[in-house]
């Protein structure tokens, strides 16, 4: 791993000098914050970039930005319709793409909602589990056989894993009561399980998978939080605070810059099956701390199996 990359490296920090010509990526989750900037960072060092998005509109206004790095140098930038709360828009917008056929050097699985209320996605998932875990699961599988052999899956996970494991008896909390910071942290602790499985499954094309822990940012992720989700949320930073373990919101080139670090720079051995934060491989941890650090449950093994064909039998597809 590269020396003096940590939680204030940018995204252009960690592509200085890299040229990503002949680079093809997809980034989901490209209408605002980490993605648009995850996007934009690759573009300006040269890569081709699809974004996928659930509102077009809003995503075609938010990535300007992004189109006019691509006009300026030898990048490219085109957007994809993806609606991770709906499984027949999932399998279009997969179908798409492997119709076109062209493969990728890596895929980031960058989008995501966070504490939102009670809610059911089109399939009737509970709605942070089923976008943030479901959705991507169902996208990422189907189009893994575009990935190139030695390329990487980067899924973001978050530092909100801490809150809960995943209830694999109850995932859509059909009889658990429904608290949103615990159904995020279940769907942040499957993201990262599921890269756990993933890399087991593809590391013999020598693709590499691992979760990231963006860091705080502020971005339009908890525009759904409720008065109470955003006290609960303040709360845990202010215990972190005065426990000495401090906590520092990042700008948005800082959150991203892990997820471009982990899709193009960092050690494909080092980061494989692995959660990362901070542009290095994060520590294991056996306490409670959304500052820092990935708890075992979330680099499980045999949990991210379980939870593997648990998401099969949801989907209705095994891969």
């Amino acid at each position: 791993m590269a020396d003096g990359f940590g939680a204030t490296t940018t995204t252009d920090e960690v592509l200085d000098g890299v040229d990503l010509t002949g680079k093809r990526y997809l980034v989901t989750g490209v209408s605002a914050g980490l993605g648009v900037e995850t996007a934009r960072a690759l573009v300006a060092h040269g890569a081709a970039v699809v974004g996928a998005a659930r509102d077009l509109a809003k995503a075609e206004s938010a990535t300007a930005e992004v189109r006019a790095a691509a006009e300026s140098g030898t990048g490219s930038f085109e957007l994809l319709q993806l609606d991770l709360a709906s499984l027949a828009s999932v399998r279009a917008a997969a179908d798409r793409l492997i119709a076109d056929g062209r493969r990728f050097d890596a895929v980031i699985a960058n989008a995501g909602i966070m504490a939102t209320p009670e809610g059911r996605t089109a399939d009737g998932f509970e709605l942070q589990f089923g976008t943030n875990h479901l959705g991507h699961f169902l996208f990422v599988n189907r189009i893994a056989p575009l990935i190139v052999d030695g390329g990487r899956f980067v899924g973001l996970s978050s530092g909100a894993h801490h809150f809960s494991d995943i209830d694999l008896d109850d995932p859509n909390f059909e009889t658990t009561p429904y608290d949103p910071w615990r159904a995020y942290g279940a769907a942040k602790t499957a993201n990262a399980l599921f890269a756990v499985e993933f890399d087991r499954r593809h590391r013999g094309r020598g693709i590499r998978a691992a979760s990231v822990h963006p860091g705080g940012i502020n971005t339009e992720l908890g525009r759904y939080m409720s008065e109470e989700a955003q006290a609960t949320l303040t709360a845990a930073i202010a215990q972190m605070q005065a426990s000495g373990q401090g906590f520092a919101f990042k700008s948005v080139p800082q959150g991203a810059a892990t997820s471009v670090w982990a899709a193009t720079v960092a050690d494909p051995a080092e980061i494989g099956g692995r959660y990362l934060e901070d542009c290095h491989v994060a520590e294991t941890v056996e306490t409670q701390s959304v500052g820092f650090g990935v708890r075992p449950y979330a680099l499980d093994a045999a949990r991210a199996k379980l939870l593997w064909g648990k998401s099969e039998a949801l989907v209705g597809e095994s891969f």
